[in-house]
C-alpha cells in the first residue's frame, strides 16, 4: 500500500498542519516535540476554498458580533433607539392634535371678533364685560376702598385683596413672557389699556383675575345667596367673553381659571393678620 506521505509531499519535513483533500484541516498533535527545522503550527488554507465564504467571514467584525449578541440577549425586542423615539413621537402627535382642536374651537367660538361677525351686535356688551375684568379698575377700586375704610377689618380685607391683585399681575406677566403664545389670528387689538406682555395670550389675565377675585368675594365679602350667584355668573361671563371676542384660545381661559383658583390659595397662605396690619399702618385698637 502506498504511504499517505507520498501523495502529500507538503507533509514532509515535519509540517505540523496540512489541508486535506476534502477541505478539512488536520492538526498535528501538540504532544509531539517539534524539530528545529519545523515551522510553528499555523493554519493553511486550501487554495481552492470559496472566496465568498472568506469575504463573509472577514466582514463579520468583533464589534458587529458584540452588537448582535447584545440585541439578542435583551430579549429580541426593539432596539433601544427605537424605544426612546416612540414616546416623544406619541407625545408630539397628541399635543399637536390637542392644539389643532383648540385652534379650531377658538376660531368657531370667536363670533364677536369683529362687527361683521355672526354675533357682531353683541360685541359692545362683551367689551363692557371685558373692562369689568381688567386689572386697572380692580386695582383702582380696591385702593380707593382701602383708603376710605374706617375699620381695621375692612382695611385688612381690602389690603389682602390688593395684595392678591398685584400678585396676579406679576404671575400672569411672568407666564406670558415665558410661554410667548401669540393671540388668535382673528383677534383685533382694540383692547382697553394694553401693555407689552398683552400681545401674548397664554394665560388669560382676565380669567385668572375673575377666578381669584370671585373666590375672594365669596369667602370674605358676599354672603347673600343671590349675590353669590351673580359673582359666579360674572366670572364665567368674563372667561367666555375672552373667547367670543377672539382675544384668547379656549386653553388660555381654562388654564387662567385654574391659575386664578390657585392664586387665591396663595393669598390665603400670605394673609396679613390684624396684628401685622396694625404694625404696618399704625392703627390703635
Amino acid at each position: 500500500m502506498p504511504s499517505p506521505k507520498a501523495k502529500n509531499p507538503g507533509r514532509g519535513g515535519g509540517s505540523p498542519v496540512l489541508g486535506g483533500s476534502n477541505g478539512r484541516y488536520e492538526f498535528m498533535s501538540l504532544t509531539k516535540p517539534l524539530s528545529r527545522s519545523s515551522p510553528p503550527p499555523i493554519l493553511l488554507q486550501r487554495q481552492g476554498s470559496d472566496p465568498t465564504t472568506a469575504r463573509l467571514r472577514a466582514s463579520e467584525s468583533p464589534t458587529r458580533r458584540r452588537g448582535s449578541s447584545s440585541s439578542t440577549g435583551s430579549g429580541g425586542g426593539l432596539p433601544e433607539e427605537d424605544g426612546i423615539r416612540l414616546n416623544p413621537s406619541f407625545l408630539r402627535v397628541a399635543l399637536s392634535s390637542l392644539l389643532a382642536i383648540d385652534l379650531w374651537m377658538s376660531k368657531r367660538l370667536g363670533v364677536c371678533a369683529c362687527e361683521d361677525s355672526s354675533w357682531g351686535s353683541v360685541r359692545p356688551l362683551m367689551k363692557l364685560i371685558e373692562i369689568s375684568g381688567h386689572g386697572i379698575p380692580w386695582l383702582a377700586g380696591t385702593g380707593y376702598c382701602l383708603y376710605k375704610s374706617d375699620s381695621a377689618t375692612g382695611q385688612e380685607v381690602m389690603l389682602n385683596l390688593l395684595m392678591g391683585l398685584i400678585l396676579d399681575v406679576i404671575l400672569v406677566s411672568v407666564v406670558k413672557a415665558v410661554v410667548r403664545r401669540r393671540r388668535p389670528a382673528h383677534n383685533r387689538m382694540d383692547m382697553f389699556a394694553t401693555f407689552s406682555v398683552d400681545r401674548y395670550s397664554f394665560p388669560s389675565g382676565h380669567a385668572t383675575r375673575a377666578a381669584m377675585c370671585g373666590r375672594f368675594l365669596l369667602a370674605h365679602l358676599v354672603l347673600a345667596a343671590p349675590l353669590r350667584v351673580l359673582v359666579l355668573l360674572w366670572a364665567g361671563l368674563v372667561g367666555l367673553s375672552r373667547v367670543l371676542l377672539g382675544r384668547h384660545n379656549v386653553t388660555d381661559v381654562i388654564f387662567g381659571f385654574w391659575m386664578g383658583y390657585c392664586q387665591y390659595n396663595l393669598v390665603e397662605m400670605m394673609w396679613l393678620s390684624p396684628q401685622m396690619l396694625q404694625s404696618m399702618l399704625g392703627l390703635e385698637v
